[in-house]
């Protein structure tokens, strides 16, 4: 970081390496879109370079990546409003197979569903605690919200989540009945 700071641009790309897939990962699942995904992420980086002499030593560099991240992702998700959808991958080879994957894929596409319901700070908590594994203390800093905030999203989207997946089980039953 001192060597970025300093003036040398070639340092940076080995200080923000092992990160890199993680920028990706959570800018997909914000945005639903692997090329937003890659604009954000990529944004992400030439804005943590440019504000690196801001950067808080006292903090995770990680985290203030990711914020920036979501920020990015904001952006992206405003601009293009969409529904979400998951890119199929190869066939699977055998009929279970198939009937896993094809079950795997509806219930994708229904919490994706679900995730377009909530609203903004319910969405990204979501997907920061529940989809990619961070705790609540790295989920605050991350969107610069306290940890009771976060608590408090996070109950709600569960919740709304848990009721919706419920009432479309519900209606699937009533049509094929």
């Amino acid at each position: 970081m001192e060597m970025v700071l300093a003036g040398n641009s070639d340092a940076f790309e080995p200080l923000v390496r092992p990160y890199r897939n993680d920028l990706i990962r959570l800018a997909y699942r914000m945005t639903g879109d692997w090329e937003d995904a890659n604009e954000a992420s990529q944004e992400a980086l030439l804005r943590a370079y440019r504000y690196l002499a801001r950067f808080d030593t006292a903090r995770s560099f990680k985290n203030w990546l990711l914020g920036i991240l979501v920020n990015e992702a904001r952006k992206s998700f405003r601009k293009k409003p969409r529904s979400l959808s998951l890119a199929e991958t190869a066939e699977p080879s055998t009929p279970a197979d198939q009937e896993r994957r094809h079950e795997d894929g509806v219930l994708r596409d229904r919490l994706r569903a679900c995730l377009n319901e909530l609203s903004r700070n319910q969405r990204e908590i979501f997907i920061l605690r529940d989809l990619e594994d961070r705790n609540i203390r790295e989920t605050a800093r991350i969107l610069g919200a306290s940890e009771v905030a976060v608590r408090v999203h996070l109950s709600r989207a569960r919740k709304k989540i848990k009721d919706l997946m419920t009432r479309d089980a519900a209606l699937g039953k009533e049509t094929t009945s």
